[in-house]
């Protein structure tokens, strides 16, 4: 017999996932922001053992993510469009919550707590960079320069996992919890103008905020470099969590307990209620 129920639906063209426990140990709800091709579908891993744990998240899809429909063409989309959504999924909650950002769910928290304002507190999970995604962009490059030239060719970012081969080499590890032909399956397509974006002069990061901060990060991540991470965190005064042979995809990763463990931890020692 599960601890938790879950609710799935699509309203107002937002899939969104929630997880409630049986019995809840706090009050403040999680709120779960996916990243680049992603869904609502990949932080169920996650969702489990925090609802287990006692805590209610929400993951929704973004317009044109998971099982959203399009708004405007994903081409078109942009980090500002992304955020309006998040900005709303905050709102419609009943008390201000915890957000979990993966990747370009991260950018977007920084984002958000730029343009918005602070929260209990925020957890940035294999986050893009505080400063700008363009080195990481220039180690991606030579890895799959035929993926590049077909970005700019079709002006989307759907060519960086446009293999099962590829969304693996950028996304997860040996024995992730799903196999790179599973992956590729249940990845959509991405805009080009939101890398574009997260660097000057588009982007500079928050000079303050009262927000605490949590940066999680695996030393496989071949997204996102962990030095990047690492010095992001301490940009931000972050606490941080290094997963040892962990990917991009933490919550995917043979890892994924591990990684969930440390943010439940961090929040209880933070004191969220």
């Amino acid at each position: 017999m599960t601890s938790f129920h879950i609710d799935h639906t699509i309203t107002d063209g937002i899939e969104r996932i929630v997880y409630r426990p049986e019995k809840p140990r706090y009050k403040t709800p999680l709120l779960m922001q996916h990243g680049m091709w992603h869904g609502a579908w990949y932080w169920q891993p996650w969702q489990q053992l925090l609802a287990i744990w006692g805590w209610e998240s929400h993951a929704f899809s973004l317009p044109g993510h998971g099982k959203s429909p399009e708004q405007r063409s994903i081409r078109w989309c942009t980090l500002d469009y992304y955020l309006e959504f998040l900005a709303t999924e905050v709102q419609r909650l009943p008390q201000p919550p915890v957000i979990l950002g993966h990747s370009m769910g991260g950018a977007l928290t920084q984002r958000y707590l730029k343009k918005k304002g602070d929260l209990p507190a925020a957890v940035l999970v294999a986050s893009w960079p505080s400063k700008s995604i363009l080195p990481d962009f220039l180690e991606w490059m030579p890895r799959d320069p035929l993926g590049l030239v077909l970005a700019l060719l079709t002006l989307t970012a759907a060519p960086g996992v446009r293999s099962a081969e590829r969304a693996a080499d950028l996304l997860i590890t040996e024995n992730a919890l799903l196999t790179p032909a599973e992956l590729h399956s249940r990845l959509g397509p991405e805009s080009l103008w939101v890398l574009l974006q997260h660097q000057p002069p588009f982007w500079s990061p928050p000079l303050r905020t009262r927000t605490p901060l949590l940066w999680v990060a695996g030393t496989h991540d071949r997204a996102t470099s962990e030095a990047h991470h690492r010095a992001s965190a301490t940009s931000y005064s972050a606490d941080y969590v290094v997963l040892e042979g962990a990917g991009h995809n933490l919550m995917l990763d043979k890892k994924s307990p591990e990684a969930a463990r440390a943010v439940h931890d961090w929040l209880v020692e933070q004191g969220i209620e």
